[in-house]
């Protein structure tokens, strides 16, 4: 059944913006070539797209620069403003972008382990409003943030976790009821995985297992180009996998004992002591990762096959699994570790499993959570302005 003409309309508007979005600004005839649409219906889509306020002539291009064939045609970047969380059990950082992504503002606040909940939620929540200000936007249209734990798919918003801090999910639900903006919540590790497959070490994987190396530990897993979270969106919960080397068995309530506990952040600081690498002050994860970066840059082997050695176990049993082909060693540790610590997993996976399997170190470091936060505020905006267009 062949679609209406407004149903054609919407899907060569939502095309063109698309493009717009992935290519820079554009003119009518760019447009048109890589559309494959007429010339007259470009151009009713171009004056559809300017009337809607989404698009509008941002320059000239070509050898003469005069005419409307010349015009070029972007996205109108403050049409909507966009911010990001990224929330750690200590600390909490925000970006505000435009719609096109570019950063207007940003900042991080720690947030000490003593703080009352509602005392965290407002230092959270002040951190947002003054990013917001200083960003020189009216309002937000939609916010995403990125968190640990789980996520409930069908209220959209944590559960509740005796692992995490109490405002951790306190502050998903008052951005959700303060603030005229559509707000997003995910796990962290998806989102840093989300990341890595856009713009970072997966650009070029459909299927690839991520492990998130932090304060804690996780696992996102895409497959065929989708990312699937299971069937309570717990998928890659793997720092309560059951494994050797620990001195317990995790519990429901507590990953003491498992997978955590052998390569979340204060298990590799321990490593470092006992291999004669101290570790700075600062927050689990920046400390954990200066031990791994002076290893690297040390040349310190010992260290090295220990950690990999630990990383190994876990990342085998997602491969067992799994089979996805690739693991990317993300968060501020993965990358610390570099091509040093992933060529050593992958050899250990070869010796451990009969599936080939290719390691390689996040390129994004801790920032790929706040990174893929911004997406997912982007594509929810995306989604309404687009359509509507």
């Amino acid at each position: 059944m062949p679609a209406s003409p407004s149903t054609a309309r919407a899907i060569n508007d939502r095309l063109a913006l698309e493009l717009l979005q992935q290519e820079g600004p554009l003119t009518a005839g760019q447009l048109k070539s890589l559309t494959g649409l007429s010339r007259p219906t470009v151009a009713d889509l171009v004056e559809r797209l300017q009337g809607s306020g989404l698009v509008r002539v941002v320059g000239e291009a070509g050898a003469d620069r005069r005419g409307p064939n010349a015009r070029l045609y972007g996205i109108v970047a403050d049409r909507a403003h966009l911010a990001a969380l990224d929330v750690r059990t200590q600390s909490v950082a925000v970006v505000v972008a435009d719609l096109l992504g570019t950063t207007l503002a940003e900042a991080t606040l720690p947030i000490d382990g003593d703080t009352g909940t509602e005392p965290a939620v407002e230092q959270a929540v002040a951190l947002l409003e003054h990013a917001v200000r200083e960003a020189g936007a009216a309002r937000l249209h939609s916010v995403g943030i990125g968190a640990p734990g789980l996520i409930d798919l069908v209220a959209g918003e944590l559960r509740e976790s005796s692992g995490l801090p109490a405002w951790h999910r306190r502050l998903v639900t008052a951005l959700q009821e303060r603030l005229p903006a559509q707000v997003v919540v995910e796990n962290e590790t998806n989102l840093a995985a989300l990341a890595e497959q856009r713009a970072g070490a997966a650009r070029d994987r459909e299927t690839f297992a991520f492990l998130w190396l932090g304060h804690g530990v996780g696992a996102a897993l895409f497959l065929d180009g989708r990312l699937r979270r299971g069937a309570s969106g717990g998928a890659g919960e793997i720092g309560f996998l059951p494994v050797p080397g620990t001195a317990g068995l995790p519990s429901a309530v507590d990953c003491g004992g498992g997978f955590h506990s052998l390569a979340g952040s204060a298990a590799v600081c321990v490593l470092g002591e006992r291999h004669g690498i101290a570790a700075p002050a600062g927050g689990p994860e920046p400390r954990a990762a200066a031990v791994v970066a002076a290893a690297v840059a040390d040349g310190r082997d010992d260290f090295l096959d220990a950690l990999a050695d630990r990383l190994a176990v876990g990342a085998a049993a997602v491969v067992s699994v799994l089979d996805p082909g690739c693991v990317v060693l993300g968060g501020e540790v993965g990358h610390a570790g570099g091509a040093a610590l992933a060529s050593r997993v992958e050899a250990r996976l070869a010796r451990m499993s009969p599936l080939r399997t290719e390691v390689r170190a996040g390129e994004l470091g801790g920032s790929a959570v706040l990174s893929g936060a911004l997406r997912l505020a982007h594509e929810a905006a995306q989604r309404e302005l687009f359509a509507g267009a």
